[in-house]
């Protein structure tokens, strides 16, 4: 929902896409939501902007009709083209939320428990552009940024080596999870120790190498 200058953003698809870095409450969580609660949604502006096309906002719920939710914008939005201001009144389904701000933590349903990888490691590029992972090695990590949340994870992600000649944009320093959203099919070995090494076969299993 929204109106001709805006709209929200169903964030089931980008979920579905990006399952190891993009979490949505779990369905309890979801039909718990209730009067005072503030809820998170994506929207978009359908007007030129000056900087931010998407923005993420917070909304607190004053009214609740089955599925259907009503609240006010917390606070203006980053973009100052925007047209939904603060103080607005915001109507949307349930499903278009993606975080949960309980007005009472002690009766909101528990989160779905799960693991998280958002440990660094080195991949290259054209993994991220949608090529599959050919070759991995663990080494000691060396590369923990400073500042960084998160530490190296020692992973070192390469694809295929026509895919690499190919590749203009060379490796990046990213997020585990990132790469899981692209090629998931080595997760099995992500535990493995420093020093392992693993080469995609022809079968598209991966089998231990030096």
């Amino acid at each position: 929902m929204g109106s001709a200058s805006y709209a929200l953003t169903d964030p089931r698809p980008i979920a579905e896409e990006a399952s190891y870095t993009f979490y949505l409450p779990n369905d309890a969580q979801i039909a718990a939501v209730g009067i005072s609660d503030a809820v998170k949604l994506i929207s978009e502006c359908h007007v030129p902007v000056e900087k931010w096309a998407v923005e993420r906002m917070w909304v607190t719920i004053s009214a609740v009709a089955g599925a259907t939710l009503t609240g006010t914008l917390d606070k203006d939005q980053a973009e100052s083209s925007a047209t939904v201001k603060h103080g607005d009144t915001v109507t949307f389904d349930r499903a278009m939320l993606i975080d949960i701000d309980w007005a009472k933590p002690d009766r909101a349903p528990p989160p779905t428990p799960r693991r998280e990888y958002w440990d660094r490691c080195m991949v290259g590029g054209c993994i991220l552009a949608s090529e599959p992972v050919d070759y991995l090695y663990r080494e000691e990590p060396d590369m923990t940024w400073k500042g960084d949340r998160y530490p190296d994870s020692g992973w070192r992600i390469r694809a295929a080596p026509d895919a690499i000649e190919r590749d203009e944009g060379g490796p990046e320093y990213i997020a585990l999870g990132k790469v899981l959203n692209q090629d998931d099919r080595w997760l099995h070995l992500i535990d493995a120790p420093t020093g392992s090494a693993f080469q995609r076969g022809e079968d598209g299993t991966f089998h231990a190498a030096d």
